[in-house]
Protein backbone atom coordinates (compact mmCIF):
# COMPACT_ATOMS: atom_id res chain seq x y z
CA UNK A 1 0.00 0.00 0.00
CA UNK A 2 1.57 3.16 -0.56
CA UNK A 3 2.39 5.50 2.18
CA UNK A 4 2.43 8.98 0.27
CA UNK A 5 1.29 10.43 -2.90
CA UNK A 6 0.43 13.80 -5.01
CA UNK A 7 -2.26 15.11 -6.54
CA UNK A 8 -2.40 17.53 -8.94
CA UNK A 9 -5.35 20.11 -8.03
CA UNK A 10 -5.93 23.74 -9.13
CA UNK A 11 -7.94 26.66 -7.23
CA UNK A 12 -8.05 30.34 -7.67
CA UNK A 13 -6.65 32.64 -5.56
CA UNK A 14 -10.45 33.00 -4.08
CA UNK A 15 -10.83 29.45 -4.03
CA UNK A 16 -9.65 29.24 -0.51
CA UNK A 17 -12.75 27.58 1.05
CA UNK A 18 -12.95 25.19 -1.95
CA UNK A 19 -8.91 24.30 -1.21
CA UNK A 20 -9.95 23.51 2.59
CA UNK A 21 -12.97 21.34 1.55
CA UNK A 22 -11.20 19.53 -0.74
CA UNK A 23 -8.76 19.03 1.97
CA UNK A 24 -10.77 17.83 4.27
CA UNK A 25 -12.56 15.30 2.32
CA UNK A 26 -9.22 14.05 1.35
CA UNK A 27 -8.54 13.30 5.14
CA UNK A 28 -11.94 11.48 5.91
CA UNK A 29 -10.73 9.18 2.79
CA UNK A 30 -7.59 8.38 5.04
CA UNK A 31 -4.91 11.02 3.38
CA UNK A 32 -3.72 13.52 5.25
CA UNK A 33 -2.39 16.65 3.78
CA UNK A 34 1.75 17.28 3.93
CA UNK A 35 2.35 20.36 2.05
CA UNK A 36 1.23 21.92 -1.21
CA UNK A 37 3.78 22.95 -3.61
CA UNK A 38 3.99 24.26 -7.45
CA UNK A 39 1.15 25.71 -8.75
CA UNK A 40 -2.12 22.98 -7.35
CA UNK A 41 0.44 19.79 -6.63
CA UNK A 42 -0.36 18.45 -3.31
CA UNK A 43 1.38 16.01 -0.92
CA UNK A 44 -0.61 13.54 1.32
CA UNK A 45 0.09 10.27 3.80
CA UNK A 46 -1.66 7.38 4.83
CA UNK A 47 -3.74 8.09 7.93
CA UNK A 48 -6.36 7.16 9.63
CA UNK A 49 -9.55 8.64 7.75
CA UNK A 50 -11.04 11.76 10.55
CA UNK A 51 -12.87 14.21 10.33
CA UNK A 52 -10.29 17.50 9.86
CA UNK A 53 -10.93 20.94 9.10
CA UNK A 54 -8.62 22.82 7.37
CA UNK A 55 -8.58 26.34 6.93
CA UNK A 56 -6.49 28.98 4.95
CA UNK A 57 -5.44 32.22 5.84
CA UNK A 58 -4.22 34.74 3.84
CA UNK A 59 -1.82 37.48 5.80
CA UNK A 60 1.42 38.69 4.35
CA UNK A 61 2.26 40.57 7.78
CA UNK A 62 1.40 37.24 9.78
CA UNK A 63 3.75 35.71 8.07
CA UNK A 64 6.22 38.79 8.66
CA UNK A 65 5.69 38.06 12.18
CA UNK A 66 5.33 34.28 11.80
CA UNK A 67 6.29 32.92 15.39
CA UNK A 68 3.46 35.17 16.76
CA UNK A 69 1.03 34.35 14.33
CA UNK A 70 1.52 30.73 14.36
CA UNK A 71 1.17 31.04 18.12
CA UNK A 72 -1.95 33.40 17.98
CA UNK A 73 -3.57 29.86 16.05
CA UNK A 74 -2.46 26.93 17.89
CA UNK A 75 -3.60 28.73 21.42
CA UNK A 76 -7.19 28.23 19.60
CA UNK A 77 -6.20 24.61 18.78
CA UNK A 78 -5.16 24.99 15.10
CA UNK A 79 -2.49 23.00 13.63
CA UNK A 80 -0.19 25.48 11.31
CA UNK A 81 0.95 23.05 8.39
CA UNK A 82 2.95 25.47 6.25
CA UNK A 83 2.78 28.72 4.06
CA UNK A 84 2.67 28.36 0.60
CA UNK A 85 1.89 31.55 -1.86
CA UNK A 86 1.06 33.98 1.01
CA UNK A 87 -1.36 31.50 2.19
CA UNK A 88 -1.27 29.60 5.76
CA UNK A 89 -2.38 26.35 5.88
CA UNK A 90 -3.91 25.54 9.09
CA UNK A 91 -6.04 22.38 10.71
CA UNK A 92 -7.74 20.82 13.68
CA UNK A 93 -9.88 17.65 14.24
CA UNK A 94 -13.74 18.92 13.77
CA UNK A 95 -14.54 16.40 17.14
CA UNK A 96 -12.32 19.85 19.18
CA UNK A 97 -14.42 22.47 16.94
CA UNK A 98 -16.72 24.42 18.45
CA UNK A 99 -20.19 23.50 16.61
CA UNK A 100 -19.12 26.00 13.32
CA UNK A 101 -15.92 27.49 14.58
CA UNK A 102 -13.38 29.12 11.32
CA UNK A 103 -9.87 31.19 12.09
CA UNK A 104 -12.48 34.23 10.58
CA UNK A 105 -14.76 35.06 13.51
CA UNK A 106 -17.14 36.91 11.40
CA UNK A 107 -17.88 38.72 7.58
CA UNK A 108 -15.67 41.18 8.32
CA UNK A 109 -12.30 39.62 8.89
CA UNK A 110 -13.28 37.51 6.10
CA UNK A 111 -13.83 40.57 4.14
CA UNK A 112 -10.62 41.78 4.87
CA UNK A 113 -8.83 38.44 4.22
CA UNK A 114 -10.13 39.42 0.62
CA UNK A 115 -8.87 43.18 0.58
CA UNK A 116 -5.40 41.50 1.49
CA UNK A 117 -5.71 39.14 -1.05
CA UNK A 118 -6.41 41.70 -3.61
CA UNK A 119 -3.30 44.36 -2.40
CA UNK A 120 -1.00 40.79 -2.49
CA UNK A 121 -2.41 39.14 -5.70
CA UNK A 122 -4.42 40.62 -7.45
CA UNK A 123 -2.38 44.52 -8.20
CA UNK A 124 0.85 42.31 -9.07
CA UNK A 125 -1.45 40.75 -11.60
CA UNK A 126 -2.77 44.48 -12.55
CA UNK A 127 0.69 45.59 -12.67
CA UNK A 128 1.75 43.19 -15.32
CA UNK A 129 -1.75 43.22 -17.08
CA UNK A 130 -1.60 46.90 -18.26
CA UNK A 131 2.44 47.21 -18.20
CA UNK A 132 3.44 44.29 -20.15
CA UNK A 133 0.41 42.40 -21.68
CA UNK A 134 -1.51 45.28 -23.41
CA UNK A 135 1.10 46.79 -24.76
CA UNK A 136 2.27 43.62 -26.11
CA UNK A 137 -1.14 42.75 -27.58
CA UNK A 138 -0.81 46.14 -29.15
CA UNK A 139 2.45 46.26 -30.71
CA UNK A 140 2.18 42.90 -32.06
CA UNK A 141 -1.23 43.95 -33.67
CA UNK A 142 -0.12 46.96 -35.10
CA UNK A 143 3.11 45.25 -37.07
CA UNK A 144 2.73 44.95 -40.71
CA UNK A 145 3.95 41.56 -40.47
CA UNK A 146 2.42 39.85 -37.67
CA UNK A 147 3.49 37.37 -35.81
CA UNK A 148 1.36 35.53 -34.67
CA UNK A 149 2.43 32.90 -32.26
CA UNK A 150 3.24 35.73 -30.22
CA UNK A 151 -0.54 37.73 -30.80
CA UNK A 152 -2.03 34.19 -30.37
CA UNK A 153 -0.34 33.60 -26.85
CA UNK A 154 -0.73 37.47 -25.58
CA UNK A 155 -4.55 37.23 -26.80
CA UNK A 156 -4.53 33.79 -24.47
CA UNK A 157 -2.73 35.54 -21.45
CA UNK A 158 -4.93 38.80 -22.33
CA UNK A 159 -8.30 36.52 -21.84
CA UNK A 160 -7.09 34.67 -19.17
CA UNK A 161 -5.80 37.69 -16.79
CA UNK A 162 -9.72 39.38 -18.22
CA UNK A 163 -11.48 35.76 -16.74
CA UNK A 164 -9.06 36.14 -12.90
CA UNK A 165 -9.97 39.96 -12.68
CA UNK A 166 -13.94 39.01 -13.13
CA UNK A 167 -13.87 36.15 -11.06
CA UNK A 168 -12.56 37.74 -8.64
CA UNK A 169 -14.22 40.98 -8.45
CA UNK A 170 -17.32 39.18 -9.08
CA UNK A 171 -16.70 37.08 -5.80
CA UNK A 172 -15.76 40.36 -4.08
CA UNK A 173 -19.16 42.14 -4.68
CA UNK A 174 -20.92 39.70 -3.56
CA UNK A 175 -19.43 39.01 -0.66
CA UNK A 176 -19.22 43.00 0.11
CA UNK A 177 -22.80 43.06 -0.84
CA UNK A 178 -23.54 40.20 1.79
CA UNK A 179 -21.95 41.99 4.58
CA UNK A 180 -22.91 45.14 3.97
CA UNK A 181 -26.88 44.15 4.07
CA UNK A 182 -25.95 42.79 7.87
Amino acid sequence: MKECKREFRYFTIMDYEKEGDYLQERHRQGWKFRSVYLPGIYEFERATPEDVVYQLDYNQEGIQNKTEYVQMFEDCGWEYIQDFVGYSYFRKPAAQMESSEEIFCDDESRLDMMKRIFKGRMIPLVVVFFCIIIPQLIWNSSRQALDYPILITFMILFILYLMIFVCFTIKYMKFQGRVNKR
